[in-house]
């Protein structure tokens, strides 16, 4: 019986699922009633443009996370500055100022494939030297929009402040441009310390998931008896803002969880000295289960971590002690 051969394998595909998912949600959010803000569409064709980075350089999910990491650092940041120095650039002016920066990126990095592929297949370990690369095309790009910040381009006329976006975010893509190698550089060493940070969870895993499991059940033990308590009381033992609150048990899930948490918003607060004990208590557990689980952790990770002992080789039998052939 023949066996059926597996299908091609997609290195891509979930990269590019994450980018364009995590674009979706970023794009979706700044999309708004709000005039300065670029529609979600220019968020998608970026995402889409930066999907195709994982055809140029495949590197892998880590990779991924690196590059959605910085189009949404790049998309707050011309969200925010956008906001402050130009906010009456029309639209169509800040769609294509936001893609400008990308398009010239990506460019670069067509025309420069081969060696920038060598590079992100190559890999290797994270260099501290890297950084001057780095610095190199961050202090220009930040200094254009510090800039953009302490003129007063937000006096001017809508026509004047996209034509001023569009030379601040032309700007920009010339800095990137310059230094795609220093930027390809830095998605690697991101990818790079998303893989070693991988390795680090995967041997704390298991005690991750204990200690996560005790956690719960300390919550849900507590709300039940939060619940019952304020069952058999006469009065309600909680109130909110609003007077007093007969408890729920989904109340006392979230009370239970924020009292173990040590959040505490006040919307719901306990009126009655002997729940105030318990949450007292709740909380002491909760702290000494924070402690001794992280304890464990880091216990269990040096263990893990540790060179296993190499079984002792046999002595060596003297050929003095050896009985004649």
């Amino acid at each position: 019986m023949k066996r059926r051969r597996a299908g091609p394998r997609l290195p891509w595909l979930a990269p590019l699922l994450l980018t364009l998912a995590f674009a979706g949600l970023v794009g979706a959010a700044v999309a708004d009633r709000n005039d300065w803000s670029p529609p979600a569409w220019t968020m998608g064709l970026a995402a889409v443009a930066l999907g195709g980075l994982h055809f140029l350089l495949p590197r892998g999910l880590q990779f991924a996370i690196g590059t959605t990491a910085g189009l949404a650092m790049y998309m707050a940041l011309f969200v925010v500055i956008g906001r402050a120095a130009f906010p009456r650039a029309g639209e169509a002016a800040m769609g294509l100022g936001f893609l400008l920066p990308v398009a010239t990126f990506l460019t670069a990095v067509v025309l420069r494939r081969r060696p920038l592929r060598a590079m992100a297949e190559r890999g290797g370990p994270v260099d501290i030297r890297h950084l001057r690369r780095m610095a190199r095309w961050m202090v220009p790009a930040f200094a254009v929009g510090a800039l953009c910040m302490a003129f007063p381009v937000n006096r001017l006329p809508e026509e004047a402040q996209g034509l001023a976006l569009l030379a601040a975010m032309g700007a920009i893509a010339i800095i990137v441009a310059a230094s795609v190698h220093g930027v390809v550089l830095l998605l690697v060493d991101t990818a790079l310390i998303m893989e070693e940070l991988g390795g680090r969870i995967a041997v704390v895993a298991l005690r991750m998931v204990a200690f996560t499991m005790v956690y719960v059940v300390l919550v849900v033990a507590f709300a039940a008896l939060y619940r019952i308590a304020d069952g058999l009381s006469h009065e309600p033992l909680f109130h909110t803002p609003a007077g007093a609150h007969w408890l729920a048990f989904p109340d006392a899930l979230y009370f239970s969880l924020v009292s173990q948490a040590t959040v505490g918003y006040g919307d719901l607060a306990p009126r009655d000295d002997g729940v105030r004990l318990l949450a007292a208590v709740q909380v002491v557990l909760g702290q000494l289960l924070l402690l001794f689980g992280f304890a464990e952790l880091m216990r269990g990770r040096g263990e893990d971590a540790a060179p296993r002992p190499e079984a002792a080789d046999p002595p060596a039998i003297s050929r003095r002690n050896q009985a004649p052939e």
